[in-house]
């Protein structure tokens, strides 16, 4: 099985399992699958049912309890990154992120929550024309992607999020966003900031 590997304690494998892991998530500069981990394992003949990667990645996780860094679940693979009580501490060292405006953020929620979706159906929930500047932000941000085209008359682009947004909001998968009764879009001040936590090993520093 893909997803298990060997316990013995007299051979080490438990504590190499965790290492290699450890190891290949720190140099990943994207955040690991569990078929890669499991690839990994074979290749390092680790393969067996006793240990599942579940139990190695919490291992890991555990491995960081109390540090600066943590081991999360995002876009569908594992990725260590800075906690967020110490993001306030890195301002000035670490590269701010680009700010997005109001109306590219009710845009990019009503695409994530309501994909995929028409530049008109976009433009009816908020209640307002898209302009093409909002669209194009988002793209040069890799924050959305064309999905197709809608079978209607002038079967209009289809717009849904990208693994990019996933990975730029810290969600493991779509089904980890927020409940749309706590996004305040309504109270949204005019410029709001993309938070994305700096992976282990990419804090950028200003010269």
């Amino acid at each position: 099985m893909a997803g298990a590997f060997v316990s013995d304690a007299a051979s080490g494998a438990p504590d190499r399992a965790v290492l290699l892991v450890e190891a290949l998530i720190f140099a990943s500069p994207e955040p690991v699958k569990k078929a890669a981990i499991a690839e990994l394992m074979r290749a390092q003949d680790l393969v067996d049912e006793n240990l599942r990667i579940e139990a190695v990645l919490a291992h890991v996780a555990a491995r960081y309890d109390g540090h600066a860094v943590e081991l999360v679940e995002v876009a569908g693979g594992w990725q260590f990154r800075t906690r967020p009580e110490f993001s306030s501490a890195l301002t000035r060292v670490v590269e701010k992120p680009r700010r997005l405006s109001r109306g590219a953020m009710e845009t990019l929620a009503i695409i994530a929550y309501h994909q995929p979706c028409t530049r008109a159906e976009i433009e009816a929930i908020r209640g307002v024309s898209l302009g093409q500047g909002i669209l194009d932000a988002l793209l040069e941000d890799s924050l959305i992607m064309p999905k197709g085209r809608k079978e209607v008359p002038g079967r209009p682009v289809l717009w849904a999020t990208t693994v990019a947004f996933l990975k730029s909001f810290g969600l493991a998968d779509l089904g980890a966003l927020p409940r749309k009764e706590d996004l305040l879009l309504e109270n949204a001040p005019t410029e709001v900031p993309v938070e994305v936590p700096s992976p282990v090993g990419q804090t950028e520093h200003k010269g």
